[in-house]
């Protein structure tokens, strides 16, 4: 059976995955709703991730005996600004990603939860790979500036992600 302290912990934390989920799919929809359908493209895929990993630590308590009680999902915004105002943003909560799962990752260590800590290992890698690509795009919309031209190939590059 898990401690009732680290089930709590991995419930708030599938919310927050859902949450990652329906702030990106909000993103996807303003980008859509200025044409950018790659930039569009690659928030949707980031919001599929989010379900995944919502998902794996669903899939955890559950083999862990413990219980999934699903929490409210605050409303994401749903404008953003310009394109990299918006990437700066997903840099950022990818960012307090990254500290949600460091927080689990400590709560494991101090209830000596050997097995959250090696489940929680996946995440912390996805998350060095999670906050690398959304600076690799920051990165290339500052590079792009204003120019259309620039965006215009950039949301063509981005309308190329795949699903991972």
């Amino acid at each position: 059976m898990i401690d009732s302290d680290i089930q709590d912990a991995i419930n708030t934390q599938i919310r927050n995955e859902y949450y990652s989920s329906y702030l990106y799919l909000s993103m996807s929809a303003y980008c859509e709703s200025r044409n950018f359908s790659g930039f569009a493209n690659w928030l949707r895929k980031q919001s599929d991730e989010e379900l995944v990993h919502a998902m794996k630590f669903f899939d955890y308590l559950n083999d862990r005996g413990g219980r999934v009680v699903l929490e409210s999902i605050e409303q994401p915004a749903s404008e953003f600004g310009t394109f990299l105002e918006m990437f700066e943003d997903v840099l950022e909560h990818e960012r307090e990603v990254t500290g949600m799962i460091n927080n689990l990752y400590d709560l494991a260590t101090s209830k000596n939860d050997q097995a959250t800590l090696v489940m929680l290992h996946w995440f912390i890698e996805e998350q060095v790979e999670e906050e690398q690509s959304a600076e690799a795009v920051v990165e290339q919309l500052k590079l792009a500036g204003d120019n259309p031209a620039a965006l215009l190939i950039l949301d063509r590059e981005l309308g190329g992600r795949k699903e991972e």
